[in-house]
């Protein structure tokens, strides 16, 4: 039986020049026309934005295509990003089945994050006060140290190496470590009594596996330390510097040489090498590397990368209509209050240290003066994110006492039990916001707001070498400079309030029992990063099975841009005609006889029409609704139904328990664990009906495969809260870049429409697999005000039928009859 890859193994030697790299003997229908253009957009170094349903094969014709650029000497690798683990795990699968057909198998690598990779870490030997990524970083700063060889312990040869060591750089061809003096750090953390440690009875173990260490770190010898306190060091990554940053595990190790942490994890601790550095030497030497979004957009995580990301890369891009919103997040950067003050007492406790005495005074000025940076500096920058602080209390108390009074000032549990955002601007206008303002007015200038991430490094890095606690400076000061100098046309600042209440009385202002505090300069619009990283690469596939409208998706993700751009950003001419781009829709796949596709012309369900959530509501619309919601409920099996938010779906689901004979589960914003929770208890025996927002999480990204789910309607057009501050100034700024007749559609119609036909590529997933699809209310057909129906996609334009309410439960009768 075929999977959405294709047929049976392929070891065909016949067909076109990338049949030989397919992994299945028969392609999909729309399989060779999808690996053919990616193909030919990538040998032209261009991109393929491609819509392609559950079905289509998408994983497979993309992997084919990349294998075969690869092959044919047209690149040197392919990076493959998804922001879903399960797509991540299905490149796996069918990279190694790929493999499988061909005599020379590509090297490939799932990329996983350090803390999921430190055996100190995973096992808890960290001190609970410390992030396993802070912790890593200063053992390898301290083992950097410790390694060196001789003749290269000056200081600033020693910062040199600390930094190399965590950036990963070999400083060119000038080995500045020893390996001996690594292994000879190695020999000391195993189990063996004549180290130079007391060792203890227990070895250090994780993912199954024993290292050859013990479980506690250890620290140097006295011999090596210099005269100073002996540093902890780690032992994992003094094995690496032994192996001259080699990797004791090759691809090899895993199936079909596809490597994933469940191999490389436990071998790489079996040989006492760290994981992370095993992971990043073969990464380097990888064909095929998979990672998360993170690594291609994140600029905290894309170093991992360094190297690898160039014209030389061809790249794959999947659940690509995700792209928008989750490379805005990345971008987007939030102070906590908590970090600021932090970051204050930061400062603070540095000119403390300075003050206590000359000789104290002179040897901080002097470790400061390597950076140019003066201790009046540092006393400025605490002055500074101490007044910020104050000026932010401040704001949030107005705030809320213009909204609810002062009532809530004794008892802060009245306030709403949600999250809030105070903008610091006029979301709809280019403006400068208040909090900038208000620090030029009160002597914080453009130059204190620059100065503040060299500033911040200085103490941070002062503060360590000191031994002094954790500090937040550098990351801090970064922040404040961006919220300075990033202009006001397509970031937004607010104030940002998270709903977290607190068992305890709040020490300062009493809203923080309430709610934590944070300044946002949110990223409105990601097209022009998304077009810089796209234009790094040589080219790619951005692919999903809900990219529709196509010419959308290439203006929003600067892809178009790119196309119109040449060398060196100058317009595109017959000269230099900028990067092509290409398009491809293609339709579901599975037999159209096995589902109904419906549109249910009811009144449009809008907040202005249906009233509130309430059982006793009195509306006509509601009334219209209550009948189109128990005849859907009654379909046979499992059915999801998708209301506009989790409020409408707490009333729905209220509403059904009354009418209908099956369970009714109500889906709520919840952790994960609770929601898989529900997924499971909705999985289990008989038919049930589980009532979700389209916009929550079991609408995409779920495999409801089988006969998990047999009925799937979504009711009304899940817009955002127009409202909102963010959104405001979202649409704005699209306004501006798009054009105003534009801006609407861009920022919110389409993502929404992308959410809906998410929701409802729910229900068919497999050739044998049978069900219903509808898209509920007038907005879905095509003659309706506001109408919706452009922005579904050709296939779903011809398939889907219309129909009003009072039919569709003759409807659902004759077709659940025929399919009995």
């Amino acid at each position: 039986m075929r999977d959405e890859a294709g047929a049976e193994p392929s070891d065909a030697d016949d067909g076109p020049e990338w049949h030989d790299y397919f992994g299945y003997e028969t392609p999909y229908e729309n399989q060779p026309d999808a690996v053919e253009a990616a193909i030919d957009a990538g040998r032209r170094n261009g991109y393929l934005a491609m819509e392609g349903p559950c079905g289509t094969g998408k994983t497979m014709a993309a992997l084919t295509a990349g294998a075969t650029l690869v092959r044919e000497g047209d690149y040197d690798r392919v990076v493959v990003v998804t922001p879903v683990k399960q797509q991540l795990e299905q490149f796996v699968a069918d990279l190694r089945t790929l493999n499988a057909g061909i005599d020379d198998p590509l090297d490939g690598i799932a990329l996983v994050g350090k803390r999921d990779l430190c055996p100190y870490g995973r096992e808890d030997v960290f001190p609970p006060d410390a992030s396993v990524h802070d912790r890593c970083e200063d053992l390898r700063e301290n083992t950097a140290a410790l390694v060196e060889a001789e003749g290269r312990g000056s200081d600033a040869h020693r910062a040199a190496a600390a930094d190399a060591a965590v950036a990963g750089d070999d400083e060119g061809d000038d080995q500045w470590w020893d390996p001996q003096r690594a292994s000879d750090l190695t020999k000391g953390a195993r189990r063996d009594p004549e180290s130079f440690n007391t060792l203890a009875d227990d070895t250090l173990a994780t993912a199954g596996a024993e290292s050859p260490y013990r479980a506690a770190q250890p620290s140097a010898p006295p011999e090596m330390a210099d005269g100073e306190d002996p540093p902890l060091y780690c032992p994992f990554e003094a094995d690496w510097y032994a192996r001259n940053k080699g990797s004791p595990v090759d691809f090899s190790a895993g199936e079909a040489n596809v490597l994933t942490s469940t191999e490389f994890l436990p071998a790489s601790v079996e040989h006492g090498t760290c994981p992370h550095r095993a992971m990043s030497v073969l990464l380097g030497e990888a064909d095929v590397v998979v990672g998360n979004y993170n690594h291609l957009f994140d600029p905290d995580s894309r170093p991992l990368l360094s190297g690898l990301l160039d014209e030389s890369t061809f790249v794959v891009v999947d659940e690509a209509h995700r792209l928008e919103g989750r490379v805005r997040d990345l971008l987007s950067d939030r102070l906590g209050r908590h970090t600021l003050v932090r970051a204050r007492n930061d400062c603070q406790r540095l000119v403390q240290l300075a003050r206590q005495s000359d000789d104290h005074e002179r040897e901080i000025a002097d470790r400061l003066a390597a950076h140019e940076v003066a201790i009046d500096a540092v006393e400025r920058a605490a002055g500074f994110y101490g007044d910020v602080v104050a000026w932010l209390d401040g704001r949030v108390t107005d705030h809320l006492n213009e909204e609810f009074g002062d009532e809530w000032q004794r008892d802060p549990t009245v306030l709403p039990e949600e999250d809030r955002e105070i903008p610091l601007r006029d979301p709809e206008h280019e403006e400068r916001d208040d909090l900038t303002a208000w620090a030029e007015r009160n002597g914080h200038t453009g130059e204190v707001w620059r100065s503040l991430d060299t500033v911040g490094l200085a103490v941070e890095e002062t503060l360590d070498e000191l031994g002094e606690g954790q500090p937040v400076t550098t990351a801090v000061g970064a922040i404040a400079r961006r919220w300075y100098e990033r202009d006001h046309a397509t970031f937004l600042r607010e104030i940002e309030l998270e709903h977290a209440l607190s068992d305890e009385r709040a020490v300062g202002e009493p809203w923080q029992e309430a709610y934590t505090a944070g300044l946002l300069l949110y990223d409105c619009m990601p097209a022009e990063a998304l077009r810089t990283v796209f234009d790094e690469l040589g080219g790619g596939v951005l692919m999903s099975a809900t990219l529709e409208p196509l010419d959308v998706f290439t203006r929003v993700s600067g892809l178009d841009a790119l196309e119109a751009t040449g060398t060196g950003g100058l317009a595109a001419d017959d000269e230099d005609p900028g990067r092509p781009v290409e398009t491809r829709s293609y339709g579901l796949s599975f037999p159209e006889e096995n589902r109904a596709s419906w549109l249910v012309d009811a009144t449009a369900y809008t907040a202005r029409n249906r009233g509130d959530p309430v059982p006793d509501h009195g509306n006509r619309v509601r009334d219209e609704y209550e009948q189109v919601l128990r005849t859907v409920a009654r379909s046979p099996g499992n059915v999801l139904i998708a209301m506009p938010n989790y409020r409408e779906a707490a009333w729905a689901g209220q509403y059904l328990r009354d009418v209908v004979e099956k369970p009714v589960l109500v889906d709520e914003s919840s952790s994960a664990e609770t929601t898989d929770d529900l997924k499971a208890e909705f999985f289990a025996g008989p038919g049930k009906v589980l009532v979700t927002s389209t916009r929550g999480t079991l609408t995409e990204g779920v495999d409801y495969d089988g006969d998990k789910l047999h009925t799937c309607a979504v009711v009304g057009v899940p817009l955002v809260n127009i409202g909102s501050p963010r959104v405001r100034a979202v649409r704005a700024a699209y306004g501006r870049a798009f054009g105003e007749d534009n801006a609407f559609e861009y920022a919110l119609t389409v993502p929404a429409m992308r959410r809906a036909r998410q929701a409802i590529g729910r229900v068919i997933r497999g050739t044998d697999e049978v069900g219903v699809r509808l898209l509920v209310g007038e907005r879905y057909t095509p003659d309706a005000v506001h109408s919706v129906h452009e922005y579904l996609s050709p296939a779903e334009r011809r398939e889907f039928v219309r129909m009003t309410p009072e039919f569709l439960s003759q409807q659902f009768d004759s077709f659940w009859a025929d399919h009995a």
